[in-house]
């Protein structure tokens, strides 16, 4: 027994050191492999340093550089994220929730999960537990027309620098935005995509997006060093940029097949046109991909509140234009998602960086391109979703009227004589609005039209409240002690409810009306509407019928064009009715700042 155990252990004591030089082997190769496998990307690397390095610094901005580290590269892009972050799926998953654009609907849901679905509403206006629920590389249908799939474009087009700012973003979202970009544009004509943090706080957002964007081409991040707010967060992806051309995304985006290069091809054309895509609309409850086709396009529009609006594409415009699916001017910009040629964007001296956080940015770029020799399009070749939220979740400075601050500003620059309109719906008390004088210096040098031109010329469609033969409140002369006023906001949630009744308070807002040439009891794009039952708000058509209302200055009476009824209060003040004219004393109304040298004579 002893020579036979001698012999193991002779053959132990020669095998282990073997295996151990085997295994020794084998790792040093893979090592070796694994770090040849590296070695391509070095000059990437060290490409992007040059270009930061080449960048105009910046005191409020940090370029972070991606990340060498290889347990972060090797990580599962969509790994597993924090509780009230959702468990993210497989990407390209054919069956998967949302995929092809469809509605994913919840049922059955446990206590927890309720009471995660209702905290992802409350941090980001959206259904994020649903949007977590969805791949970040999920499927869309192609929305172009036939004639755009078919369009073949030049093989030189210019390459663009993407530009993401985001603030606090949902992990899926903003992941989702940036994989459609990469997923479906030429890889030739992205230059880089640049994503913008201005100054999240959310864990998420902090090592993880810089480990996971470790792993994409062409994708840096940039962090503002303090909250700057949307415009000076645009202004800083724009010093970063090395592409000739700028295209903003908002955060929270889905890039159909076929997006950019319409856009690009509208800028190689011409480098003073300021491009759009459709904008369709990613429900905010569902996320299901809803679009039209080109004959439903819309323009941007606003009102005398500086507030954005969608009209339909006016019949001068459709005239010029062979195809429904070609290029259409737009009065104003939709949203937050253009193109622009980056040495056009620096001639129009870019944003008026003292707005305050966010609001008036689109409009003050929209009048600042046709009145200084650029054209605003929207091309209904391409078409990108959005999420539109009700609502803003994040936070804004206390004490300030953020929007209300910056709309001044705007009408201080740019609407000359027409800012009046706007302060008669806001009142004269307008606060401190900061210094605008570099701003009117730059309109100055810049050699820009007057607003009336572009009211003549790029929005004639608008309703200019000077042409109105009344203008103001409209206050009801049979009550007993505190008079009422017509009174209803006319958003377009508001619209097809009942008109009604508050104290007057001679502020405008929901008491500004404006009675037209045409009999219209208007304010901006919604009408005074009559159909048989209640007095409501409808957008304004242009024609007779539930929409003309004659008054009388004598007999102080509102009366209807096709019914022939009054409008009248009700005896509690607490509606307004419609009854057969009398000299019932709720049926008598003052209109404000009546002139009836203005009113449509009679043929």
């Amino acid at each position: 027994m002893m020579p036979r155990r001698r012999k193991l252990i002779i053959k132990g004591l020669l095998i282990v050191p073997a295996m151990w030089v085997v295994v020794t082997y084998i790792f040093a190769a893979t090592s070796s492999h694994s770090a040849g496998e590296e070695k391509p990307s070095e000059p990437k690397h060290k490409a992007e340093r040059s270009l930061q390095q080449q960048q105009p610094a910046h005191p409020n901005v940090l370029l972070v550089e991606p990340s060498n580290n290889a347990q972060a590269r090797n990580k599962d892009p969509e790994y597993h994220v924090e509780q009230g972050q959702g468990v993210l799926l497989p990407p390209r998953e054919p069956d998967g929730p949302g995929e092809m654009g469809k509605p994913v609907k919840l049922s059955n849901l446990t206590e927890e999960q309720q009471i995660l679905v209702k905290r992802g509403w409350k941090n980001n206006a959206f259904n994020q537990y649903i949007s977590d629920m969805i791949s970040l590389h999920r499927s869309l249908p192609d929305p172009r027309d036939k004639e755009c799939r078919d369009l073949k474009y030049p093989s030189d087009l210019p390459p663009t620098s993407v530009i993401i700012c985001f603030h606090n973003e949902a992990w899926s979202v903003l992941l989702r935005t940036v994989h459609s970009v990469l997923e479906r544009s030429p890889e030739h004509l992205i230059k880089e995509i640049i994503l913008v943090d201005d100054y999240s706080d959310l864990p998420h957002l902090k090592k993880r997006l810089e480990n996971y964007l470790a792993q994409l081409p062409k994708v840096q991040l940039v962090r503002a060093q303090k909250r700057e707010g949307l415009i000076r967060a645009r202004l800083l992806g724009a010093s970063v940029a090395s592409g000739p051309v700028l295209t903003y995304l908002d955060s929270h985006c889905e890039c159909t097949e076929g997006w950019l290069e319409p856009l690009l091809y509208r800028i190689y054309q011409n480098t003073t046109n300021v491009v759009c895509p459709v904008i369709d609309v990613i429900s905010d409850d569902t996320f299901q991909y809803h679009y039209r086709d080109s004959r439903s396009l819309n323009v941007g529009g606003f009102d005398w509140n500086l507030q954005f609006n969608w009209h339909p594409v006016p019949e001068r415009e459709n005239k010029k234009r062979k195809h429904t699916w070609m290029p259409v001017a737009s009065p104003t910009m939709a949203g937050g998602l253009f193109a622009i040629d980056k040495k056009f964007f620096k001639k129009l001296g870019t944003y008026d960086s003292g707005f305050d956080i966010w609001g008036g940015e689109n409009l003050e770029l929209s009048f600042k391109t046709w009145m200084c020799g650029g054209t605003l399009e929207i091309v209904p070749c391409s078409h990108v979703g959005h999420i539109f939220r009700k609502r803003s979740p994040y936070k804004w400075r206390t004490g300030v009227n953020v929007l209300k601050r910056n709309s001044i500003r705007l009408a201080e620059v740019w609407l000359d004589e027409y800012a009046k309109y706007y302060y008669q719906r806001i009142g004269t008390d307008l606060g401190d609005y900061g210094d605008i004088t570099e701003r009117k210096e730059l309109r100055k040098n810049l050699k820009c039209k007057t607003f009336k031109w572009y009211l003549d010329n790029v929005y004639p469609e608008l309703f200019i409240p000077g042409e109105a033969v009344a203008s103001g409140e409209v206050r009801n002369l049979g009550g007993d002690g505190r008079s009422m006023c017509l009174d209803s906001p006319a958003r377009r949630n508001n619209l097809h409810k009942p008109i009604g009744l508050y104290p007057c308070h001679k502020q405008g807002g929901n008491q500004f009306w404006m009675l037209s040439r045409d009999g219209e009891i208007r304010r901006d794009e919604a009408c005074l509407d009559y159909a048989g039952k209640d007095v409501i708000l409808y957008p304004c058509h242009g024609s007779k019928g539930n929409q003309l209302w004659i008054y009388n200055p004598k007999t102080k009476t509102i009366q209807h064009g096709s019914s022939g009824q009054c409008l009248e209060m009700s005896a509690d003040k607490q509606k307004v009715l419609m009854q057969e004219c009398s000299e019932e004393p709720r049926q008598k109304w003052s209109f404000e700042n009546y002139d009836p040298t203005k009113a449509r004579r009679k043929s």
